[in-house]
C-alpha cells in the first residue's frame, strides 16, 4: 500500500540561488545547503523536546516528531536513525543551553567546588522546569543503546569551570586523567540525585546540600 504525504510532511525547499543558463535556478551552494540542513535538524530536535516535555519519551513517536517538525518521515530517519539518537540530540541541546548560560554568567564562587555546584544546580533548575522531559532524558540515557556523550560533556564542563575557564594544570598528585574521572564522578552523583528528586525523594535544598558535600570531597585536590 502506498503511503501519501501531506504538504506539511514534506521538508521545506532549499532557498533558490541566482538563475543559471536558460533561466533555470542555479544549484544551491554548499553553505546554503548546510544552513538549511542545520535549521531542519534544529526543528526536529525542538519538536522532539516539546513532545517529550508533555509525555516523556513515549510521546516522541518518530512519525509524530516528523509531523510536528514539518519534515517527511524519511527525512527524519536520515538525520536520526532511531529514537535513541533523537533523545541524545535533545540532551545535547540542553547542554548547549547550559554552556551558553555559563558563558553569559560565569560562576562567581572563589573555589572550584563552589563553581561546580553553581553549574550543577543551574542545570537542575533548568531541567526541572520541564520535569517530564528531564525524567525522560535521564532515564533514557541510563538505558542508552547508543553512545551518549552526556556524562563526558558534563565532566569536561565541570573541569573547565573548576579551572575558572582555564585548564586545570595536572600535577603529580592529580594527573589530567584523574581530574576527568573526579568531575565525571561528581556528574554521576548529580544524575543520581536528580533521579531521586524526580521520584519525589529529594527536595532542591537536599540535592544542593548533598552535591556540595560531594564536590568538596571530589574536587579537594583541584
Amino acid at each position: 500500500m502506498r503511503t501519501s504525504h501531506t504538504v506539511a510532511d514534506a521538508p521545506p525547499p532549499l532557498p533558490e540561488g541566482p538563475s543559471g543558463a536558460g533561466g533555470h535556478p542555479a544549484p544551491a551552494t554548499p553553505s546554503v545547503r548546510t544552513r538549511s540542513q542545520h535549521q531542519r535538524r534544529r526543528r526536529i530536535v525542538q519538536a522532539a523536546a516539546a513532545l517529550a516535555s508533555r509525555g516523556g519519551v513515549e510521546a516522541m513517536q518518530m512519525r509524530t516528531v516528523a509531523e510536528r517538525a514539518g519534515v517527511a518521515l524519511g527525512t527524519l530517519y536520515r538525520y536520526f536513525p532511531s529514537k535513541m539518537d533523537l533523545v541524545v540530540a535533545v540532551v545535547g541541546e540542553e547542554i548547549d543551553l547550559l554552556e551558553s548560560s555559563i558563558e553569559r554568567r560565569p560562576p562567581s564562587a572563589a573555589h572550584p567546588a563552589g563553581r561546580a555546584v553553581d553549574v550543577l544546580m543551574r542545570a537542575t533548575r533548568g531541567l526541572m522546569r520541564e520535569p517530564e522531559l528531564a525524567d525522560a532524558l535521564i532515564r533514557s540515557l541510563i538505558m542508552a543503546e547508543v553512545e551518549a556523550p552526556f556524562g563526558d560533556r558534563m565532566a569536561s564542563l565541570l573541569l573547565r569551570v573548576a579551572g575558572n575557564g582555564r585548564s586545570v594544570p595536572p600535577s603529580e598528585d592529580l594527573p589530567a586523567e584523574d581530574q576527568l574521572v573526579l568531575t565525571g564522578s561528581l556528574t554521576g552523583v548529580w544524575v543520581q540525585e536528580l533521579l531521586e528528586m524526580l521520584r519525589g525523594r529529594r527536595t532542591y535544598e537536599q540535592i544542593q546540600h548533598r552535591i556540595e558535600i560531594a564536590a568538596e570531597r571530589l574536587l579537594a585536590g583541584f
